[in-house]
């Protein structure tokens, strides 16, 4: 029981002198404006608040919510695959993913997806 605790007390100061030892070797001093300075959307918070706005970066915004609900969705999709009908869970799920390629489609031709300033 004795060398049990002598053992975790051990294991316990070994951690804290490599955590230590880690935060002391890995701290970096290199400080700029740009690290220091927030970045929203695509421009710079310490300029003038007056510039336009890009809306390719809300754009990609949404592009990325759109896909990131998507698959909030596809997951109880899979999920229940057990619990009902094959047939008709093929068909939504069919249904679904031609729903999600005709906007991917819609957003390719609309060269929503091509990074251009």
């Amino acid at each position: 029981m004795i060398l049990l605790l002598i053992l975790s007390m051990l294991i316990i100061i070994i951690s804290n002198i490599m955590m230590l030892l880690s935060m002391i070797l890995s701290k970096k001093s290199f400080m700029d404006r740009e690290k220091c300075s927030p970045f929203e959307c695509g421009f710079d918070p310490k300029s003038s608040a007056r510039i336009p706005f890009s809306l390719h970066f809300f754009l990609i915004t949404m592009i990325f919510l759109i896909f990131d609900i998507e698959i909030a969705l596809l997951f109880p999709i899979i999920m229940s695959f057990n619990l009902v009908n094959f047939i008709m869970l093929m068909k939504i799920s069919f249904f679904f993913l031609i729903i999600l390629l005709l906007g991917l489609y819609h957003e390719w031709n609309q060269n929503m997806l091509n990074w251009t300033n």
